[in-house]
């Protein structure tokens, strides 16, 4: 499909965006009155069931076939498995390009405005990384570096030969992780948004500084961690104060409930283990990389 066509949806899927806006404000609204109890038990069903999000994802998936990205999964082993949107053409005059999402959702949620312009370009490769969508273990690693080697052994297994990363957030130490393992397979690097290298120090000031257990906000639970998640995460966040709690809510029940304690167990390993600032340098050719880090 052209990028006009794309482009049209997509402006389709923004006008839908603002349209529920308003609708929740209603909804909220309509569900504080003290009559008509039917109607505010009918509504607190909606507000308790994840269709809203549901459907929404479901658009995100439409729209990702839209950018000519299809799903498919690739089994690494008898345990692990690797959810994937790869290109349905690819096109050997393209570089190879692998984005990997952060700690906050799945690829799909991540990466729409990006994939367009992305996947005129490259051939795109947008997996979820393990315990986020589809994709999923059952072995009791919960490191950083297991999720690197997942995702290069089922590129391989999709037939990619050499490619650039790109990693955000936790992404982006899955991606250095990629890269440092496999210098010959990996052409550019781009890291953002990533706490790679620090001292001791510097992760307990930036603890402190956000003042907050990193876990709960991190694998949210009830829809003020989650506020609190996308306004450290995003610049531009006032359209927070138009999203109702129930959305949150249902967000959380769509995408933070299952492998909840897997995810927790991840966290867990990144703030216990040691801090290294003396990290070894990449040696890809032109890499480039851009770390928020605690001073």
């Amino acid at each position: 499909m052209d990028s006009k066509k794309i482009w049209h949806f997509f402006s389709y899927f923004s006008t839908i965006q603002i349209i529920f806006r308003y609708l929740f404000l209603i909804i909220q609204n309509l569900s504080r009155f003290p009559k008509y109890p039917f109607i505010r038990n009918a509504i607190s069903d909606l507000f308790h069931a994840p269709v809203i999000v549901t459907f929404m994802d479901t658009m995100l998936l439409l729209y990702f076939h839209l950018c000519n990205l299809s799903p498919c999964t690739v089994d690494i082993d008898d345990q692990t498995t690797i959810h994937f949107f790869t290109p349905n053409h690819r096109k050997f005059n393209k570089p190879n390009l692998v984005i990997i999402h952060g700690y906050g959702g799945t690829s799909r949620w991540q990466f729409v405005h990006q994939v367009r312009p992305l996947s005129n370009r490259f051939n795109l490769y947008v997996p979820d990384l393990i315990f986020f969508g589809k994709s999923y273990s059952a072995g009791a690693d919960r490191t950083e570096v297991f999720q690197a080697k997942c995702l290069v052994e089922g590129l391989k297994r999709l037939g990619v030969g050499r490619f650039s990363v790109y990693g955000i957030s936790y992404g982006g130490i899955v991606a250095y992780h990629m890269a440092e393992m496999n210098p010959l397979e990996i052409d550019k690097v781009v890291i953002v948004s990533t706490a790679i290298g620090y001292t001791e120090e510097q992760k307990e000031r930036q603890l402190t500084r956000i003042g907050r257990r990193i876990s709960g906000f991190l694998v949210p639970e009830s829809p003020q961690d989650l506020r609190f998640l996308v306004s450290l995460s995003m610049y531009r966040n006032d359209f927070l104060k138009w999203v109702p709690d129930f959305f949150f809510g249902q967000f959380i029940n769509a995408m933070y409930k299952t492998h909840r304690k897997e995810r927790l167990e991840m966290i867990e390993h990144l703030l216990t283990k040691d801090a290294d600032p003396n990290i070894p340098i990449l040696t890809q050719v032109k890499a480039f990389s851009y770390e928020l880090r605690a001073e």
